[in-house]
């Protein structure tokens, strides 16, 4: 937030509200937006490998936290991604599996642990180790915990390749309460069309590092009859991260698209086939020289279409694919539940600009559901 001339920092859990929404669209920016993730103009290095890293690092940290990932996307200077918070799952877990999880991710908590359990005959050891292990498993489940342990181990990653030190990342991550499913299913479309979007790509095929090229490939490989386009997907170089060989060693699965819920009920679950056809042809629209509205729409809307199932007209739908998270600002929905955040987070301690008059992101609500 902004006072003045000066930028107010807030904390997190006052932009954080599990009881609004479990899904959160968090963003990591390089310093200066340097090419820090792809090919650097200035220097001519060319950092792609690092991608594979941050892929790679999300898959470990989604096997250990109760966090799941909805969509992501890396980009030469910063990546997306959607995340959907299962506190149940965190809750369920024995006290035994928050220690393994926790030590798998700090493997010297171990001797922590150890040490407390062969002391357990004292109070004071078990009532430090129940005291761990509620903090640990409050962690797992806490946005903030994974980010930081994402990007953290990639700073250290590239500083250690490049022999230096200093900041990697721009600043703390950004994050955005995606409060009901028009604004998760956007987000997603949004994210998982950064580079057709940002020209870098012609196809979702294509898009590298992308959780749409994932979850085409795992679509690729369950059918019998493949056509060339799938194919291709399978023999790309660029998504050899994704093959069985590598993937198998990782507990990591992108959240199934007709698992989407605990975000309301007014729509019915994603169908995988709806989102593949709606990303399709929005691609197409994306790469049209000239767009043309009337085609647009007839790519874009017709009987049973996702867009029609959620009451999104195709001129809503690319104005908010093209710029959702500038519509946007701490949360995306509807304007009731925009106000309602807004509200929720002021009594949650946020000091927030114009609380009681201005809310961002209240007219792209209208532009998006019509109201």
């Amino acid at each position: 937030m902004r006072t003045g001339n000066v930028f107010v920092t807030q904390a997190r859990y006052q932009q954080v509200s599990l009881k609004e929404t479990p899904y959160y669209h968090c963003i990591s920016r390089c310093v200066r937006r340097a090419y820090l993730f792809g090919e650097d103009p200035v220097s001519g290095y060319n950092f792609d490998h690092r991608k594979t890293w941050l892929v790679n690092r999300i898959k470990e940290l989604t096997g250990q936290f109760a966090i799941d990932v909805c969509a992501y996307a890396v980009m030469n200077d910063h990546y997306h991604l959607v995340l959907y918070v299962n506190q149940e799952k965190a809750d369920k877990w024995t006290d035994l599996e928050v220690i393994d999880r926790w030590s798998q991710i700090f493997p010297r908590n171990k001797v922590i642990v150890e040490t407390l359990q062969k002391n357990l005959r004292h109070r004071a050891a078990g009532k430090k180790l129940r005291e761990k292990v509620s903090l640990w498993r409050e962690r797992l489940s806490d946005i903030s915990w994974f980010m930081r342990c994402l990007n953290e181990y990639i700073a250290r990653q590239a500083n250690i390749e490049e022999g230096c030190k200093g900041r990697f990342w721009e600043g703390r991550f950004k994050s955005q309460a995606l409060l009901d499913e028009k604004s998760l299913v956007t987000c997603m479309a949004y994210v998982d069309l950064n580079p057709i979007r940002a020209g870098v790509s012609g196809s979702l095929e294509h898009s590298d590092f992308t959780s749409i090229q994932e979850r085409l490939m795992i679509h690729a490989k369950k059918v019998k009859s493949r056509n060339p386009r799938q194919n291709k997907l399978l023999t790309r170089r660029n998504a050899k991260h994704l093959m069985p060989s590598q993937a198998s060693k990782k507990r990591f699965l992108l959240k199934p698209l007709a698992n989407m819920d605990g975000v309301g009920l007014e729509i019915p679950s994603l169908s995988q086939k709806k989102y593949f056809h709606l990303l399709e042809n929005t691609a197409r629209v994306l790469t049209l020289a000239k767009q043309d509205t009337k085609k647009s729409k007839n790519l874009l809307g017709g009987k049973n279409s996702l867009l029609e199932i959620m009451g999104i007209t195709p001129e809503a739908w690319l104005k908010s694919i093209k710029h959702f998270h500038r519509y946007y600002g701490r949360a995306a929905g509807d304007e009731i539940a925009l106000i309602n955040f807004h509200k929720s987070r002021i009594k949650a301690g946020a000091d927030l600009k114009h609380s009681d008059k201005w809310v961002r992101g209240k007219n792209s609500a209208r532009l998006l559901y019509g109201t």
